[in-house]
């Protein structure tokens, strides 16, 4: 691992304004709840065990089963929306990328950790951390988004591979999962940090809709309202890429950002929840 703690500072920040995640430097763990991200890209017994996870809890909470690749897509969200605060975090709040592969990460779901290894990472010319081994110095602000965008891509990729044929989608379909994975967690973080309007400027330029193999981009856009909306209402919104298929097991429940979801319908939700 490397020397110095490149990305130990971003993920305290990240703890402290989303405490249901914790995120420490340390070997890869498997067994007592923990899962590394290269079994579940594997596709075998342990994918099996962590998707039963999702199982047991619709069953539980809506009284129904859901349908197997919903569950699939509801496990692939859960462990998707966190791995992509391991990358983006360090880059929104310090511009360092971690590559990060599938066999550097472990996940613990009911009690919110990650663990990393970092060997490797990307950072800008006048970063003090670029003259550490493993530095990947990008030079300029769009080299290193490509840097992000492929470490990104390095972890997703697997995953969507290992998840493939449980979620009964197309290549396409499962790259607009992973695009609107990559920006609603960091659009969250952003607005906890009190950085919502930065974050959705950093996320329409790493993601503008035209790089693949991302499908669509952030895609952020105004909500529609026949009056001024109320302070405490925000005023952006975007809609989904992808589908969670919610709707499946609760027809009446839509996401926030479901294409299926009306503005009207956004704007009372959001002036509910104010």
């Amino acid at each position: 691992m490397l020397a110095m703690p490149v990305t130990a500072p971003a993920y305290a920040r990240l703890t402290a304004a989303f405490p249901s995640l914790r995120v420490t430097e340390e070997a890869p763990r498997s067994g007592d709840g923990w899962v590394r991200a290269d079994e579940l890209a594997a596709g075998g017994a342990a994918l099996d065990a962590f998707l039963a996870w999702d199982d047991e809890q619709v069953l539980r909470d809506h009284g129904r089963r859901a349908r197997p690749d919903v569950v699939a897509g509801f496990g692939l969200h859960r462990y998707a929306w966190h791995a992509c605060l391991l990358f983006t975090v360090p880059w929104f709040l310090h511009r360092r990328v971690p590559r990060l592969p599938v066999c550097d990460v472990s996940f613990h779901r009911t009690q919110g950790r990650l663990t990393v290894r970092t060997r490797d990472f990307g950072c800008l010319p006048d970063d003090p951390a670029a003259v550490l081994p493993g530095a990947r110095v990008a030079h300029s602000e769009e080299a290193l988004r490509q840097e992000l965008r492929d470490a990104l891509a390095e972890h997703l990729e697997p995953l969507l591979d290992g998840f493939r044929s449980r979620l009964r989608r197309g290549r396409r379909a499962l790259w607009g999962m992973a695009t609107d994975e990559v920006t609603e967690g960091l659009w969250r973080i952003g607005e906890l940090l009190g950085e919502g309007e930065r974050a959705r400027s950093e996320l329409t330029a790493l993601l503008p809709g035209t790089t693949a193999p991302y499908t669509g981009g952030a895609g952020f856009r105004d909500l529609r309202a026949p009056r001024p909306l109320p302070a405490h209402v925000p005023a952006r919104t975007r809609d989904r890429i992808s589908c969670c298929l919610f709707y499946t097991v609760l027809p009446a429940e839509t996401c926030g950002t479901c294409p299926r979801t009306c503005d009207a319908d956004r704007i009372e939700r959001l002036a509910a929840t104010g």
